[in-house]
């Protein structure tokens, strides 16, 4: 049982056991509490603080925990916030058109599933694959620096913003960006939000991946812009189809992720790579390179291909990449890299969102990559997520074969899946998590209408391949319940 589970139960089991004693009356101490659940000290400690946020106990330092007392005279009733309609519209000549932020899409990955329910949605590493050791030394080095918590300066600590330059420049750094080039942001979220703001202005047409990531449409639509989808195929982004969407929309950013893109896990293709930014140049369009997996490579990745801004004297590029994924959501360091005028545009908004990340953890940062346990970690989690792969693609072959897999990519958190046709998508992903399992539907991650229904089934998120098994057992009830009659098949896995 996870330290999750045993809070809720326990906070389930004394909000039950409150109703016995009155008003004012002090509950067990913590360690008969300890002693009788056969739990740990830190079990009690949240599950008391959830229920005192819930209002159902009072704690009162070095006293324990009393029964609250009845609440107050009723709430009075709402008032009418009926006008905010109009208040949050945008005024035209034909009336007011309703301005909606949907982050459907983000939620998903970030909602915290019930407790006992296998997180096939997750969008970070298990906790058991965080640098979490690593991680709080570096936090205590970087605590100790002189300066450690002084303002930092607005663009991010030079050491680190040099740390990034390299990382994106690669081995022989001809050709790749400086340190006078990138910004430290607030992780790639932050990242991609300041490049989108700087490059588009609302209303204008931004082409992306089909499908693409649902964080980044949000980011577009939340910033007044119109999303336009370029198809891709197991070699990444369909130059043709780039060519033909900037012909006809006159758009002037590309986002897309060359490097295992989120969803399909596609790579773009050596010979597209050059296509890609010759088509941009002459169209006059940036393109925005999310480079969000390059240090989630699996064990037999091989050799990746640079980064498109590794090579691009021309300022074309305007790369984003993240500490976060590979760390833990919590360490929330990015950088921006472009070149040009562009450079003076991201900056500007950039102080205006942020003014600056938190200094201690950019110290913290920069303590961790520099430590002897930063490649260990790297090699560690490439070689943790390479079997949690195979295994998933594996166990959906062997229990659920109705839905059709993209190819398994070597490197990120997630295989693509495609379900069998007539399926109801949110009928399929409601039965998941009935029978205990969280799956990504896939419609947020098109723009327009999706051709299929598709799920994104992660595997980083879980502790390990029995779990990964389970999983799989429990989204085949679901299937077996949601896809259309005749299309579940596979053999049954045991128990």
């Amino acid at each position: 049982m996870t330290e999750r589970s045993s809070v809720a139960d326990l906070a389930k089991t004394l909000r039950e056991e409150v109703d016995r004693y009155s008003p004012g009356e002090r509950l067990p101490s913590s360690r008969a509490l300890v002693e009788r659940y056969r739990v740990s000290p830190v079990t009690v400690s949240r599950a008391l603080a959830q229920l005192a946020a819930e209002g159902v106990v009072v704690t009162r330092p070095g006293a324990g925990a009393y029964r609250a007392e009845p609440s107050g005279p009723a709430k009075p009733a709402p008032g009418d916030t009926s006008w905010q309609e109009v208040a949050l519209s945008v005024q035209t000549a034909a009336g007011p058109v309703p301005r909606s932020v949907d982050a459907s899409g983000v939620l998903v990955t970030l909602a915290e599933p019930p407790p006992g329910v296998i997180e096939f949605n997750g969008g970070y590493l298990h906790p058991s694959l965080q640098p979490e050791r690593a991680l709080a030394a570096a936090l205590a080095r970087a605590g100790r620096r002189p300066g450690a918590w002084n303002r930092p300066p607005t663009d991010g600590l030079f050491e680190l913003r040099a740390w990034f330059a390299r990382q994106i420049a690669g081995p022989g750094g001809e050709g790749g960006p400086t340190g006078a080039d990138v910004l430290i942001t607030a992780g790639g979220q932050s990242a991609l939000t300041t490049a989108l703001r700087a490059l588009a202005p609302p209303g204008a047409p931004v082409l992306v991946e089909s499908p693409t990531y649902p964080g980044m449409l949000a980011v577009a639509r939340a910033a007044g812009q119109r999303p336009v989808p370029v198809p891709v195929d197991a070699d990444g982004l369909r130059p043709e189809l780039l060519a033909a969407a900037l012909r006809a929309t006159g758009a002037r950013v590309l986002v897309c992720q060359p490097l295992f893109q989120n969803p399909t896990g596609a790579v773009l293709a050596r010979e597209r790579r050059r296509e890609v930014l010759r088509i941009a140049r002459e169209a006059g369009a940036f393109v925005v390179e999310d480079d969000f997996a390059r240090s989630l490579a699996h064990e037999d990745a091989g050799a990746l291909p640079p980064p498109l801004a590794a090579d691009d004297p021309d300022g074309v590029v305007v790369h984003l990449r993240s500490l976060t994924k590979i760390t833990s959501p919590s360490l929330r360091v990015g950088a921006l890299a472009a070149r040009g005028p562009v450079l003076e545009r991201l900056r500007a908004i950039h102080v205006v969102d942020q003014f600056f990340v938190p200094r201690p953890l950019q110290e913290a940062a920069l303590e961790l990559v520099g430590s002897p346990a930063w490649p260990r970690h790297l090699r560690a989690v490439a070689a943790a997520l390479r079997p949690r792969r195979d295994h998933l693609a594996a166990e959906l072959r062997r229990q659920v074969p109705a839905l059709v897999q993209a190819a398994a990519p070597r490197g990120g958190f997630h295989l693509w899946v495609r379900a069998p046709e007539g399926t109801d998508e949110a009928a399929l992903t409601g039965a998941a998590l009935r029978a205990g399992v969280a799956v990504t539907p896939g419609r947020p991650y098109f723009c327009a209408e999706p051709p299929a229904v598709h799920l994104r089934l992660g595997f980083a998120a879980t502790a390990g391949t029995a779990e990964i098994t389970e999983g799989v057992r429990r989204l085949r009830t679901a299937c077996a319940q949601a896809l259309p009659h005749g299309a579940g098949g596979g053999e049954p896995a045991p128990a």
